[in-house]
């Protein structure tokens, strides 16, 4: 002890005093920049998705966004490392009445504190519960849904409550280095200055004038100088309704007034599909033997000018059957072989077509690939047997009318059981177009509008010539060449006699009678 022993004794605390042991100021520590991303939420496109897929190592990407770009860049948008298509696995996600996802098993609604797992084999996703107490403690490996046997290895967690990196948007790759897939709008704005510039006003217009004086040679002035065009309209495309530019330039300043209703036009494709009465016949040749394809153009226009026009250009020429499945299917049509590529007749997808009566009924059925709704292309399958649960996914456009024996021989060759590729080539050498509706149609349509023309100029003729003869007739009558030609002389001297021969007044004028203006006063009443 001692006599100092409270020497150092302050009447305060001091810094260190405070610092270690009353809790004080403590070290700076890193902040966390955590966003999360929901389960339910495509990890490249940080929308809910529609159509889920998933990697190896769990993370969820919508098929309409992952596939884009893995064919521009080839990687794993989360961590930038190599990633293949086929690598892919389709989820099976289960809704309940209210429209959530559940476990099919337990009918737990998933939130982002579940734990969630899927079944590599079949893609079905369940809760980790369901999977640990009746596959994992049971050691029976076979799935809950379909019965399929798979291993432990098989397993992928999808969301752990435990470990949520993978949810954390900052970290992605894609988004700290602001890398992303354009669409066909954003590049057609990149490429054309005026591409979302639809309407200037008078005023708009001269002020960018001005500025192009300025600055000569500006793309994006130079775009903007242009006044909108309109579309031709006859008595084919006139629409029963106006393009509205009366009512939003009454109600807008950015427009130029419009004082006259025009028709609006209807689009090419609708008026020429309206002429489609006819059936389509196209021969496909294979190393098999040929197949004889009648197409539903009357029914299915834009699916059928598809096909006919890209066996009329040669795209199909060469290509390989890249799948086929016994007693379901066999696709074509895509010129990488893949079953990844190929383009339409206009090089962007089109919409579906479907009709109450064109069903995936019976052999030989033909239709319409695609990756999801509206994203057709060029490949087609045609089908081995009836398939009534692709009906309102896929476009049917077509049936095979002739050489079902070239297609039983193509069902026969064997195909991987991996990957559904046959393993001996079934090749689509050139194809034949024997009826093609669609240039009847256009024939009708420019006859037609050529017979139109012939009957405006007609109209118009005759109406000058009537114009021409009302003109002539109201045109005054010359009696004789010179000065005073318009005068008759005839009216002229018989005026001059009815005047000689009327009583003569000399020097009285006939005074008028005045007549008295006003009301004057009441006395007469």
């Amino acid at each position: 002890m001692g006599k100092r022993q409270h020497q150092k004794d302050k009447m305060y605390i001091t810094c260190a005093e405070y610092t270690h042991f009353y809790g004080g100021k403590k070290p700076d520590l890193p902040q966390s920049n955590f966003r999360r991303l929901p389960f339910d939420h495509c990890s490249l496109s940080l929308q809910p998705f529609e159509y889920p897929m998933c990697t190896p190592e769990g993370i969820v990407f919508d098929l309409l966004s992952i596939v884009p770009w893995i064919k521009k860049f080839g990687t794993n948008p989360i961590s930038g490392e190599k990633l293949e298509a086929k690598s892919l696995i389709k989820l099976n996600f289960t809704k309940n009445s209210d429209g959530k996802y559940h476990c099919p098993v337990l009918y737990t609604v998933f939130t982002n504190n579940s734990h969630i797992v899927t079944n590599k084999v079949t893609g079905n996703v369940f809760s980790h519960e369901a999977v640990e107490q009746l596959n994992i403690k049971t050691k029976s490996f076979k799935d809950l849904l379909s019965d399929e046997p798979f291993t432990r290895q098989d397993l992928i967690t999808l969301q752990d409550p435990t470990n949520l990196d993978k949810f954390n948007v900052s970290n992605f790759f894609h988004v700290k280095n602001n890398v992303k897939v354009l669409d066909p709008d954003e590049e057609k704005a990149k490429l054309l200055p005026d591409y979302h510039l639809k309407t200037t006003n008078m005023e708009t217009r001269e002020t960018l004038a001005e500025l192009y004086k300025d600055y000569k040679g500006d793309k994006l002035l130079a775009a903007t100088m242009k006044e909108p065009v309109d579309k031709k309209t006859d008595k084919l495309n006139a629409a029963h309704y106006s393009t509205g530019r009366v009512s939003a330039s009454f109600t807008s300043t950015a427009m130029t007034p419009a004082t006259m209703q025009v028709a609006d036009a209807i689009a090419d494709d609708t008026v020429r599909y309206q002429y489609v009465k006819k059936k389509g016949y196209v021969r496909i040749h294979t190393n098999k033997g040929d197949i004889n394809l009648e197409l539903h153009c009357d029914k299915i226009p834009k699916a059928g000018e598809n096909f006919i026009g890209l066996c009329k250009k040669g795209y199909y020429d060469g290509t390989v059957f890249h799948r086929s499945i016994r007693n379901f299917m066999i696709q074509g049509g895509d010129p990488t072989g893949t079953g990844t590529g190929g383009e339409s007749l206009w090089a962007k997808p089109f919409r579906d077509e479907f009709k109450p009566n064109l069903s995936h009924t019976g052999r030989g059925v033909l239709s319409m690939a695609n990756s999801g709704p509206n994203t057709n292309k060029s490949q087609f399958f045609i089908t081995f047997r009836s398939c009534p649960y692709l009906d309102r996914k896929h476009t049917v456009f077509g049936r095979v009318v002739g050489g079902f024996e070239a297609l039983t021989a193509m069902e026969n060759v064997e195909s991987d059981p991996k990957t559904d590729k046959p393993k001996s080539e079934l090749k689509l050498l050139t194809a034949t177009v024997f009826v093609d509706p669609y240039e009847e149609a256009d024939a009708q349509i420019a006859a037609e509008r050529e017979k139109e023309i012939q009957k405006q100029e007609e109209e118009r003729e005759e109406t000058n010539a009537i114009k021409k003869k009302a003109k002539a007739d109201e045109a005054p009558k010359t009696f004789k060449p010179g000065v005073g030609k318009y005068i008759n002389p005839a009216a002229t001297k018989r005026a001059a006699a009815a005047e000689d021969s009327g009583p003569s007044i000399s020097g009285v004028v006939a005074k008028k009678s005045k007549t008295k203006a006003g009301f004057g006063d009441f006395s007469s009443w």
